[in-house]
């Protein structure tokens, strides 16, 4: 019985062959290539980083990151306007502070930039979604990502620090927290610092699968984040791995994250897809400044089609299954899906 189903598939898989089957009927124009995409892109689907530092009337260029800039609040605020113009739902703010220490004392500083840029953003753009990065690294003198004892990060008293960073960002009125650390257990400590504080409502986006990952190098001179010694591997996950970042996923998840961000992106597409298939939650994608300047490279080059490239990439990491990608990019494609 099996056997006579199994060649009637085949005998009708046979019939639909070339030339009664021709897949490029349905190609042969722009609109019917619209009608029938699997996957879209939306700007309400992006999500725009910006560099916040203190001062006034600051934006200096990032140099490996072309189109972006370090800025002061009040040019985060102009610049913030021409995001919510082009559609674009959300930004994510990191911080540069006046002043760096051992234990990162700026990262929750109510003065600091991040606070007073959330304050600013809040108060000119009420409807603009302000989410904050939750890490020290911007904030150590030794650029590493919370306590260091003995040349390594110590775990749990970082998770003290970083909660008073989020409770920080709370306070000024941030939208949402992305913890990005990837100390263990830093979701569960948070979650529970917010809700004791009056914060319930405030939605994590974790940084679940945070890869150590050699496309961070642009990112690190933006944020002036470079490690002074050694380098992250003791707490951001191997490349090579793939069971780990669904267990690491999995714990955040019950520690009460909201949305999973897999980072980096484009070379993690396998990482991303096995997350969505396996979480019922939303699932972001970092689309890294590595992944960005090679584009912008390369096209100021005339290797290739930046816009095209970009695109295509995007429609990648929504394919794979990402729900919410954050990236510089956000701007450059939310003008063309207009």
């Amino acid at each position: 019985m099996r056997t006579r189903i199994v060649l009637q598939l085949r005998l009708h898989q046979l019939r639909l062959m070339f030339p009664v089957s021709r897949p490029r009927r349905l190609r042969t124009s722009p609109a019917i290539r619209r009608m029938v995409r699997e996957t879209t892109i939306s700007p309400d689907q992006l999500i725009y980083p910006l560099f916040v530092t203190n001062g006034t009337g600051v934006r200096t260029p990032i140099g490996s990151m072309p189109g972006c800039f370090q800025e002061s609040v009040d040019q985060v605020v102009r610049h913030a306007q021409e995001v919510v113009g082009l559609g674009i739902p959300a930004v994510i703010l990191f911080g540069i502070p006046r002043q760096k220490d051992e234990i990162g004392s700026s990262a929750y500083d109510d003065a600091e930039a991040v606070q007073t840029a959330v304050r600013a953003l809040k108060d000119a753009l009420p409807e603009l979604m302000i989410i904050t990065d939750v890490c020290l690294c911007e904030y150590t003198s030794h650029g590493h990502c919370g306590v260091v004892r003995n040349g390594d990060v110590d775990n749990d008293p970082t998770l003290e620090l970083l909660a008073k960073e989020a409770l920080s960002h709370a306070r000024a009125g941030a939208d949402m927290v992305a913890p990005s650390d990837m100390m263990d257990g830093r979701i569960g400590y948070i979650r529970q610092a917010l809700d004791q504080n009056g914060f319930e409502k405030i939605p994590i986006m974790s940084y679940a699968a945070k890869y150590a990952s050699a496309f961070y190098g642009p990112f690190r001179e933006a944020a002036e984040s470079t490690p002074q010694f050694g380098d992250r591997r003791s707490y951001q996950m191997d490349p090579a791995n793939r069971r780990e970042a669904i267990r690491e996923v999995a714990l955040d998840v019950e520690e009460g994250a909201d949305i999973v961000m897999v980072k980096p992106a484009l070379a993690y597409l396998d990482i991303i897809a096995e997350v969505k298939q396996s979480f019922d939650l939303p699932v972001a994608a970092y689309n890294v400044s590595g992944e960005y300047a090679m584009v912008k490279a390369a096209a100021e080059r005339g290797w290739i089609d930046g816009d095209r490239v970009m695109l295509e990439m995007l429609t990648a990491m929504r394919r794979a299954g990402a729900d919410l990608i954050v990236t510089y990019f956000a701007k450059d494609a939310a003008k063309l899906l207009q």
